[in-house]
This record gives structure tokens, sequence and C-alpha cells, in this order.
């Protein structure tokens, strides 16, 4: 399963270390220095093109990456525990309708 981050954006669920709002988390001066040195290593991937909200820490295959992204901590973990890709939808309401849009549908 994988959940869908924005702009196209979807990570495999296995991949996620933790899921961080983004105000409260900066809180700590830890955090705050996690974040300013993944971004000098390129580590930090923006999906959002609105201000983040949240970001999302990911490791695969021994490699970290954090998306920024525009939606709340909550609704990614929602998605998350749900449904985590949109896309999930519309395949299964496809026999309802033929004319099924499927804009921002992941592939």
């Amino acid at each position: 399963m994988y959940l869908h981050l924005g702009r196209e954006t979807a990570v495999p669920l296995k991949d996620i270390i933790g899921i961080f709002d983004l105000d409260t988390s900066t809180y700590e001066r830890h955090t705050r220095d996690f974040l300013v040195e993944r971004e000098k290593q390129k580590e930090i991937v923006n999906v959002s093109d609105d201000l983040p909200k949240g970001f999302v820490l990911c490791e695969s295959e021994g490699k970290t990456a954090i998306y920024l992204t525009a939606l709340s901590s909550q609704t990614l973990g929602r998605r998350a525990v749900q449904d985590p890709l949109p896309g999930n939808y519309l395949k299964k309401n496809r026999r309802k309708s033929k004319n099924t849009a499927t804009k921002g549908h992941i592939k």
C-alpha cells in the first residue's frame, strides 16, 4: 500500500518511519537541526504548492527522504490507516460509472 502525499507523490507505507506536524515538531532544537542537516544532504523533497503543514520521514534501502507536504499530520495519519491512495476509490467504483474522472490518479 502507498500513502499519497500530494503533487502526484506517493510513498510505500512500509518505508514510512514517521509522520510529523511541522509546527509542533519544530519547537525542539533537535528537530530543527535534523531538518537543516537533511536539507544540506539534499534529502528533503517538497511536494507542497502551499506552505507545508507536515513532513513524512521515510527510509528505503538505507536512503532517507523527508517529504514536506501541505497535508496535516492528522490527515496523513488518517489516510495511512484508511485508504491511503485516493485512486483506490476510483478503482472500487469504476463498475458504477464509465465516466469516472481519473485526473490526479496515481499509477
